[in-house]
């Protein structure tokens, strides 16, 4: 369902809902995933993780597995070289250079379990894994920190000595588990608060969750005798996979070219690189291409999930609802290296209120669990949960109507997020107003359920600052008026066909008249990460801008064919007109394919995305006071797409995200023991949501158009996971009167809410 907000003009392709060019390679079978390449005298790598969650290597012995008939290599962290550099991965966040390579391969200390400490090449994955068991590593075990209560205190053991806090630029005297402390602040907080009526103060905690694609992580890599470098893989970037690559494994960047396969699934988890240096060491040691895949366990355990974490929020509004003032203390998990998305959640987590008073403190803290990484608007669903709770609790307290209050509070264009420039056009109110008018939000509910169990209804907003980033293309006329267009990024959610219909509107053709290709980084001009709630928006602005040139290259071609001066050539719905003489594109492409004369261009484009994304979602929820088992029975999703280019992938998107945050709010959660090991490293026991626990999903796609962008597009990826865990935490308040202020919200932690003394 889609809300009009304004009069939009008419669109040729733009709203349609055509068939994706992907599809029925997809759903045969003939896609090409990262496990299904096959290369000649392909080799197979399986990798030795750490069982302890920390621990100095003191010596690793390889000898019997080097003797196993069948291996053809054995690397650990001495066959890398030294890295340095910092990068910057887009949704990844920052990374330092020498923190990705001893992530890939332990160097001096495994900080985790699952953390790699060698790897083996074999003949065939079976003997590899044998050859494993034959690896002697000698560990002299360290006691683990877990959770950032444990890192944060001033005796906790040291994941790394030379670590220590960066606050403003200026680093602290002794070494911590803190990596940065982040402060934003606008306005005076204390004079915020001196003049509110209702303040609360709650304090959250949060599990570390996992992405949780379909996909497991693989790659292959050829290192030939020349140096070139080839690397296929499941990636949300493939020229971030070079760049890692590169500085990694000291090679130069030239001489690795990095082909993207099909990819299940990413959600932010497949920026980094794990794999991809492993394969390339062994296979310049073996001389062969070398193909690695991970099981379930090496995912759980060896890639990086988004962070758990620690908040304090307190806010305060006057006697008439408005807020007057807000802060928080976010202390994210990291992991073992330096880099949670707290800074992320610190720029989200009040961004959709008009707060004048407000300051938030945000902790990057190392633990003793795999490096955190981005999962779909990484930091900001944990900080909305404890926001928005809050929220709920002062809507409570104020007896307001908690759309009306976020009606009253509502950041509008002009109004400035903590830690951001004011806003452009958005479209957080006009969301609220369209859960206001929603069928849902109007229809009463009732509290009784079947066999006494208790429903309530929940509401919560959420936002994501959407990212530009830098996008290429290449288009080529075709002799048949056909267009090949040739995009770099990685197309998870459909991202070749949204992009093919932008570049058709421009071109003002029809979409089956374009050919998208996804390619490799020496095929396209550079493009940036699928992450961010970038590409639609980014590789689209790219796709425009290429439409546009290809279009003043054709006219200029007739021009001189037709012997016209070039201002005088028009173009009209893929009709290009002079002094009496027309041609359709088709007609056009023949001739000028007669004549010689071929048409090709390249873009390489960065967009200016001036406004980010807005969520508001609504509820509704059942709760077995006997067992704490939630049921979520209704659930809508009101977003601001700026303008939906395919509306069928934008309620994908929408739905994908309330799936997601469905399981991060009741069931999804690393379970570890005291000395650190993973309890529930497979799909059995790591509860994802299935079919039978999320209901029918109502999107309503609000079209508020961003100024950024020729179409008004708004990335729709991320800010959908935001709200639903505060929705639901506040259903299930309304169901049976108590807050929960941990996730997940699991059956035992609401049966002993419900029954706390």
């Amino acid at each position: 369902m889609i809300m009009d907000t304004q009069t939009k003009p008419e669109y040729r392709v733009i709203g349609t809902r055509p068939v994706r060019p992907d599809g029925v390679d997809k759903v045969t079978g003939r896609a090409v995933y990262g496990a299904d390449v096959q290369l000649p005298r392909m080799a197979f790598g399986k990798i030795l993780r750490s069982p302890f969650a920390h621990s100095r290597i003191r010596n690793i012995d390889t000898s019997k597995a080097e003797a196993l008939p069948g291996v053809l290599a054995v690397m650990t962290s001495r066959d890398m070289p030294e890295a340095s550099a910092t990068m910057d991965l887009g949704e990844g966040g920052e990374q330092d250079m020498s923190h990705a390579s001893a992530n890939v391969m332990a160097h001096g200390k495994a900080l985790y379990q699952g953390h790699a400490v060698a790897a083996v090449a074999a003949t065939s994955p079976y003997i590899a894994e044998e050859a494993l068991r034959l690896i002697d590593v000698g560990y002299e075990m360290l006691d683990p920190v877990m959770d950032v209560h444990a890192a944060m205190k001033p005796d906790a053991p040291l994941l790394h000595p030379a670590l220590f806090t960066e606050t403003a630029g200026e680093k602290a005297a002794q070494p911590s588990n803190v990596a940065s402390h982040t402060i934003l602040e606008e306005g005076n907080i204390e004079e915020g608060f001196a003049g509110a009526a209702v303040v609360v103060e709650r304090e959250f905690d949060t599990a570390t969750v996992h992405q949780g694609y379909i996909e497991p992580h693989a790659a292959t890599a050829e290192w030939k005798a020349d140096g070139q470098l080839t690397v296929w893989c499941s990636t949300q970037g493939t020229f971030a996979v070079r760049s890692q690559c590169a500085e990694i494994l000291r090679h130069p960047v030239s001489q690795i070219k990095v082909v993207p396969t099909e990819i299940g699934g990413g959600f932010g988890g497949k920026i980094s690189v794990y794999l991809e240096p492993v394969a390339a060491i062994l296979s310049r040691k073996t001389g062969r291409p070398v193909q690695i895949v991970m099981d379930r366990a090496d995912v759980l355990m060896g890639t990086g999930p988004t962070p758990g974490g620690h908040l304090i929020v307190k806010m305060g509004a006057d006697r008439d609802g408005n807020l007057v003032a807000a802060q928080a203390t976010l202390a994210y998990e990291a992991g073992a290296y330096p880099g949670s998305p707290v800074g992320a959640g610190a720029t989200c987590i009040f961004a959709p209120y008009r707060i004048p008073n407000a300051r938030v403190d945000g902790y990057d803290v190392v633990v003793n669990k795999p490096k955190s990484n981005a999962y779909r608007a990484p930091g900001a669903t944990i900080a909305a949960f404890a926001a928005e709770t809050v929220i709920d609790e002062m809507c409570e307290q104020l007896g307001m109507d908690p759309l009306e209050f976020r009606r009253k509070n509502s950041a509008q264009e002009g109004d400035k997020r903590i830690g951001g420039p004011p806003y452009a056009r958005i479209g957080h109110l006009e969301c609220v107003e369209a859960a206001l008018a929603s069928e849902h939000y109007r229809t009463p509910l009732e509290k009784e359920g079947p066999g006494g169990k208790r429903r309530g209804r929940g509401v919560a907003s959420g936002y994501w600052g959407n990212w530009d980033g830098t996008s290429s293309c290449t288009g080529r006329l075709n002799p048949d008026g056909t267009v090949s267009l040739l995009e770099g990024s990685t197309d998870i959610g459909g991202s070749r066909a949204s992009i093919a219909m932008q570049f058709a509107e421009a071109f003002g053709i029809d979409y089956e008249q374009v050919h998208p290709a996804v390619v490799d980084t020496d095929t396209v001009g550079y493009n940036d990460v699928t992450g961010g709630s970038r590409t639609t928006f980014g590789t689209g602005f790219a796709a425009i801008q290429l439409a546009e040139r290809m279009q003043r290259d054709i006219a200029a071609h007739l021009a001189e064919l037709w012997e016209v001066a070039p201002e005088s050539v028009t173009v009209e719905n893929g009709v290009y007109s002079a002094d009496g003489q027309r041609a359709t594109l088709a007609e056009a492409a023949k001739l000028l394919s007669s004549r010689g004369r071929h048409v090709a261009a390249s873009i390489t484009a960065k967009g200016q995305n001036k406004s980010g994304a807005f969520a508001v979602h609504i509820a509704d929820v059942e709760v077995d006071p006997e067992t704490g088992k939630v049921d979520v029975i209704r659930y809508t999703d009101v977003q601001d797409a700026g303008k939906a280019i395919h509306p069928s992938y934008v309620e994908g998107q929408m739905s994908g995200g309330v799936a997601q945050g469905i399981g991060w709010a009741l069931n999804e959660e690393y379970v570890y023991d005291d000395a650190g090991a993973l309890r529930n490293p497979t799909l059995l026991d790591y509860r994802m949501p299935t079919a039978l626990d999320v209901p029918d999903i109502h999107n309503i796609i609000v079209e508020v158009p961003n100024p950024g962008h020729p179409y008004g597009v708004r990335g729709v990826g991320e800010v959908p996971i935001v709200p639903p865990p505060a929705a639901i935490a506040n259903a299930i308040h309304d169901a049976v009167g108590v807050r929960l202020t941990d996730l997940p919200m699991s059956p035992s932690r609401v049966w002993k809410a419900i029954y706390a003394p």
